[in-house]
């Protein structure tokens, strides 16, 4: 694959080199502020994207959209790994749709925190049906992520509400207050070089239930990435979710067997 890299930061270099490990052809690689040689220019427009098959984007909610527009427009097959615009999605899948394009979105890119996010819904129901446990999130991340709560505890926060009838919000602030009996209470801790630890509580008087995904590095993400840009580039069209990807592959393989 000839792949465009959009956001040179951390996650963009890790993705440069596990793209050309996999023997992928990088057709650019576009940032605003990077100035590094592997750059190739700091805007993303469609003369700076015409030799990419596919793009794989880790910029900033505030430029994403225009970008996911663009890729539309244009027929290139795009990663999304920027979160912070999920609130524009139903917009946005209808101008793929028009479009004919091809978009796969993830706040976590990670096969590991995918099976994770299985088992913690799966866990959901099953707590929840019980009536005696209370559920509550934490996540920890190093000093230097710039958003709070990362994207991966807001899918994870989500996904227990979405299993627990009698919770209706997640509370991402600090509670200067007594919880409301209705909420899921989601803390953020930043310190240290911690590269992203999630924990799903289940507490009841008696006992207390944790789920744990530990990331050891970043590097898993950008496998993950790699994986999604080959899966959304193989003639797929539309707007799909790591989920669909995952359930694809996995069906694919138990028709195979």
């Amino acid at each position: 694959m000839r792949i465009g890299i959009i956001g040179f930061g951390k996650m963009g270099k890790l993705i440069h080199s596990e793209a050309l490990k996999r023997g992928h052809t990088i057709a650019a690689v576009i940032d605003p502020i990077c100035q590094e040689r592997e750059v190739t220019a700091n805007q993303v427009s469609s003369e700076h994207l015409s030799e990419c098959e596919v793009v794989i984007d880790f910029t900033h909610p505030s430029v994403v959209v225009d970008h996911i527009i663009l890729y539309a427009e244009l027929g290139i097959p795009a990663v999304i790994g920027t979160t912070g615009w999920y609130d524009r999605i139903p917009e946005l899948q209808k101008i793929v749709a028009q479009s004919d394009g091809a978009i796969i979105y993830s706040g976590n890119y990670s096969l590991g925190v995918a099976l994770f996010m299985q088992v913690v819904r799966e866990a959901s129901r099953l707590f929840a049906k019980s009536g005696l446990y209370d559920p509550f999130l934490t996540e920890i991340h190093h000093a230097q992520k710039a958003d709070s709560p990362s994207g991966t505890a807001e899918m994870l926060g989500s996904l227990v509400l979405e299993n627990y009838p009698s919770k209706h919000l997640v509370e991402k602030e600090t509670l200067h207050h007594k919880r409301e009996d209705e909420a899921i209470h989601l803390a953020s801790v930043r310190g240290g070089w911690v590269p992203g630890t999630h924990t799903v509580y289940f507490d009841s008087p008696q006992d207390t239930i944790e789920l744990t995904h530990r990331a050891r590095s970043r590097e898993g993400f950008a496998v993950g990435a790699v994986q999604a840009a080959a899966w959304i580039a193989s003639g797929r069209k539309g707007f799909f979710t790591l989920d669909d990807m995952l359930e694809d592959v996995y069906l694919s393989v138990e028709k195979t067997q």
